[in-house]
């Protein structure tokens, strides 16, 4: 299972930051890698950052790189995504997901997740 937990999404200013969790349980916890998606309204989900579980290793879209950093606790098996910066283009419903494997450079393809949270709303506007 993956879920979001608090601080979750919500309403925010631009420049303002805002961090997301999610925690894995069950099945989840031996997962290869946690990583973000986003969906906006009439766009096609799009792929924001990942982790993989054990070397840490990072992968960031070109459109938050810089801005947002993602990070993980083992012992708590807890994935964070910080977004920092944030601009109003980043308004969108965010999902956390789980990998059992990822293949080419890295964990960038939607089809390499295959554990799904419900998703958070997050909104960015003056």
């Amino acid at each position: 299972q993956v879920q979001l937990v608090e601080p979750g999404g919500g309403l925010v200013q631009p420049g303002d930051s805002l961090r997301l969790s999610c925690a894995a349980s069950g099945r989840t916890v031996s997962s290869y890698a946690m990583g973000w998606f986003r969906q906006a309204p009439g766009k096609e989900r799009e792929f924001v950052a990942a982790i993989t579980w054990s070397s840490g290793a990072t992968y960031y879209a070109n459109s938050v790189k810089g801005r947002f950093t993602i990070s993980r606790n083992n012992a708590r098996n807890t994935a964070y995504l910080q977004m920092n910066s944030l601009k109003p283009e980043d308004t969108a419903v965010y999902y956390c997901a789980a990998a059992s494997w990822c293949s080419g450079y890295g964990c960038y393809d939607v089809r390499d997740f295959s554990s799904w949270g419900q998703g958070t709303q997050v909104t960015v506007s003056s």
